[in-house]
């Protein structure tokens, strides 16, 4: 299949899998990361952490800390509010919810165990971890609540002043929900326990923030996801001028979501160089990062489904509670994650009749918020086990169940029950290209044999849709201050190289490559011949930078539109420098060319010399433009929604409750193929992270708020040697909302690995007649649900 894609009238790059551009140096270990840098004066902060869960802070003694060697500076939180405003993490569209505010560093009293409640400042890191090990802390403990279902019975209020621990609730119902339950033929229902876990980013957030106060600038090197949104927060609440702040991203070591948050130690390393006019670093180590950087999808999810015998759904019934630490996390809100899981279960069928309920509750845990694919693997997981068990109720085959509900791919647009608008999908193609991927037919009699001789294989389907692409009605209307446009500026330097400033950043996932691609087709040159640029408040356009599956969709678009108006503008003084008319000539493989013969007429360099040092040969009325920026915010729909399938093949030992990960399969519909190289990288990571969610990955808490497996030893990730060939096909639907009509494809993988693995593993179990419905599905909880511990 073909995802080549012309601009113009030369040979497409899009659609092509080039290698990215960044890859050599990063190998070459040519990568600048937080870490790497050095500045003059440079001081580093180690924070001093609760031990509790919840506890009044009644003494904090710093003699000792600040006589140790090194040491510039210790300061508790009362201290550095003079230098940093606090927050409350809310959304206006997110009606009623609530969040009390929060601190840099906490005053008074901690809510979780990890929480910052002093900082030390010293010459080295080294330094600073010495001397916080001397800070004398006395603490007045009080109640901790930890169990979700305990929080909103609110027997203990974290906060009095909300006075109960709802920071969240949504209901939504279409009507006759009940009576859609009462004339169905077979209600199914199941409850599913989503453990919570976290991104584990090779790189630790980090951040060296340098003020100068002649000026009063502030420029912060971050490892970060959004530099204009952190650019407009630091602004605000270090109360610096928007445009004396300058955010830098260079290389950043991954992200998954992790990096799009405001951290109150990193806005605390920040308001430190405010306080102590001098550079300041904050690079988390491990340990730390497992109880501060956000965890995510702990939820209890009991679904209903109704159908009749035929197997046609007719109603969803949702009831979702889900616990978010002690904070609604600053900007996006911890609400999103939910409302997600509202807005996308039963999101593929065509069903009418759907009722959801959701709380979300503060506990003294770690604070939760949007990670890779938010809330998608929990509403794929939830709705495609719920469908199974009723396949299997009626006796449908798994895979013909889903066809006879799932939305016609030609009844688009299409309005979900959920009010969803999905402008195209391709659910049904997607099927059969999976089926013939895997070989279904021939699994299913494989299966069947094996388990003769006392071989248990599961084979699970997964259908799922994706939101990328955001529009203004995913922050924006609810009065964030996230960006959902991007831009892009692109020069034509004198040498005839183009270069392509793009407020979208590189995380690791190949955007320098894409735009490098979607450049050179663009103007009409040689990839080797574009610079890409990114990451930089003070060089590139104002845009949302890299979140929501919306880099290529939005940015690429940005990008493509830049580079049509630079290859306009080009030509432009192409025909001055000719004297003829520009209607005739082209620009194709860094050259002006006729195109009518090809003829080559004049290269871009020497274009770019008669531009920038000899206009005096050019008419005196003209002018030349070799740079411009265009920018791109999608309208016509919320969101771009992407599709697809995915199945898992899998075998389980009934004696120790081991899940053996055979093979995987993906088919994906992300639009306009820019590179399937990286398409394919960025489904396969996905997947395995998925993977990680379903069978190894979660935060495991104490009864008294304490982090139980917060290292790498005792917090399981997937493995190469865990992990199954994975196999990725697509389907190409470009949105029609965009010329270059790309969606995202960066969070398929991983909303959709967990449900297809869980439904592989009850196909496995099914002969015992047992279920699991808990992620990750440990040998533990195996072994308990075939009754054997």
């Amino acid at each position: 299949m073909s995802t080549d894609k012309t601009i113009g009238n030369h040979t497409a790059y899009i659609g092509r899998s080039v290698p990215r551009p960044n890859a050599r140096r990063l190998l070459q270990g040519r990568g600048v990361f937080v870490d790497d840098l050095r500045l003059p004066r440079l001081a580093h902060v180690v924070f001093f952490r609760s031990p509790h869960a919840h506890a009044r802070i009644t003494r904090l003694d710093f003699s000792l800390a600040r006589a140790m060697p090194g040491v510039i500076a210790v300061v508790d939180g009362k201290a550095l509010a003079e230098y940093c405003t606090p927050w409350v993490a809310v959304l206006g569209h997110l009606k009623g919810i609530k969040s009390p505010p929060q601190h840099a560093i906490a005053i008074e009293r901690a809510c979780w165990a990890g929480e910052a409640v002093a900082a030390v400042v010293a010459e080295t890191r080294a330094q600073a971890e010495d001397a916080a090990e001397h800070i004398d802390a006395e603490w007045e403990t009080l109640p901790v609540v930890v169990d979700m279902e305990d929080s909103l019975a609110g027997g203990v209020v974290i906060h009095p002043e909300l006075e109960d621990n709802l920071c969240f609730k949504r209901e939504l119902d279409t009507g006759e929900v009940d009576a859609m339950f009462a004339k169905a033929d077979l209600v199914v229902e199941e409850t599913f326990d989503i453990g919570r876990h976290t991104g584990v980013t090779l790189e630790g957030r980090s951040i060296l923030a340098d003020y100068n106060p002649a000026e009063q600038t502030l420029v912060a090197y971050h490892s970060t996801q959004a530099p204009h949104m952190m650019q407009d927060i630091l602004s605000r609440h270090l109360n610096i001028p928007e445009a004396n702040v300058r955010v830098i991203a260079k290389d950043v070591g991954g992200s998954y979501g992790i990096k799009v948050h405001v951290y109150p130690d990193e806005m605390a390393t920040a308001a430190l160089a405010v306080m102590l006019r001098r550079p300041v670093k904050f690079v988390a180590d491990r340990l730390e990062s497992f109880v501060t950087d956000i965890h995510a999808r702990e939820h209890k999810v009991r679904l209903r489904l109704a159908c009749t015998r035929d197997g046609e759904i007719l109603a969803f019934d949702l009831d979702d509670l889900t616990a978010i630490g002690p904070y609604s996390v600053y900007p996006r809100t911890s609400g999103i994650e939910g409302n997600q899981v509202v807005n996308l279960t039963g999101g593929p069928y065509k069903h009418k009749h759907y009722r959801a309920r959701l709380n979300v509750v503060f506990t003294n845990k770690n604070v939760t918020c949007q990670y890779r694919a938010v809330g998608h693997p929990i509403a794929v997981a939830v709705t495609e086990g719920i469908v199974d068990l009723a396949a299997e109720k009626l006796g449908i085959d798994p895979a013909e169940f889903r066809r006879r509900n799932l939305i016609p791919d030609d009844a688009y647009p299409y309005t979900s029950a959920s009010g969803m608008k999905f402008e195209k999908l391709s659910h049904h193609q997607a099927l059969d290209k999976l089926l013939a991927l895997m070989d279904y037919e021939r699994l299913r009699a494989e299966q069947a044999e094996l388990r003769k001789h006392g071989v248990y294989r599961g084979i699970g389907i997964a259908a799922m849709i994706e939101v990328t692409n955001p529009s203004p009605a995913f922050y924006g209307v609810g009065g964030a201050r996230i960006s959902s446009q991007d831009g892009a500026t692109l020069r034509l330097e004198p040498t005839g190289m183009v270069t392509c400033m793009v407020s979208v950043t590189e995380q690791g996932q190949g955007t320098e490559g894409i735009f490098a691609q979607i450049v050179a087709d663009a103007v009409g040159v040689a990839i080797d011949q574009v610079r890409i640029v990114t990451g930089d408040t003070a060089l590139t356009p104002y845009g949302g930078g890299t979140w929501a599956s919306r880099g290529a969709g939005i940015g690429g678009e940005a990008v493509l539109q830049a580079g049509k108006a630079l290859r306009a503008n080009i030509l432009e003084v192409a025909a001055a420098i000719l004297k003829s008319g520009g209607e005739m000539l082209d620009v194709s493989e860094g050259s002006i060319v006729d195109m009518r013969t090809a003829e080559v007429k004049l290269s871009l360099s020497e274009l770019g010399r008669v531009a920038y040092f000899r206009p005096d040969t050019l008419p005196m009325e003209f002018q030349s433009e070799l740079m411009v920026t265009r920018h791109y915010t999608p309208r016509s729909y919320g969101f771009a929604f992407t599709n697809g399938f995915q199945a898992s093949l899998v075998e389980v030992d009934a004696d120790t409750g081991f899940v053996k990960l055979l093979k995987h399969w993906c088919v994906e519909d992300c639009g306009t193929i820019i590179n399937p190289l990286l398409v394919d990288e960025q489904i396969r990571g996905g997947v395995v992270q998925g993977i990680g969610a379903a069978l190894f990955e979660e935060c495991v808490y104490s009864d008294e708020g304490q982090l139980m497996n917060g290292n790498m030893a005792d917090y399981l990730v997937p493995m190469a040697a865990e992990m199954p060939d994975i196999v990725i096909g697509h389907v190409v639907t470009p949105t029609a909302t965009s010329e270059l009509g790309a969606k995202g494809a960066g969070e398929a993988g991983t909303a959709g690995a967990p449900g297809a693995v869980m439904n592989a593993i009850n196909d496995a179990l099914r002969p015992f007649g047992a279920r699991v419905s808990a992620q990750p599905a440990t040998p533990q909880r195996i072994l308990e649900a075939l009754g054997k511990v």
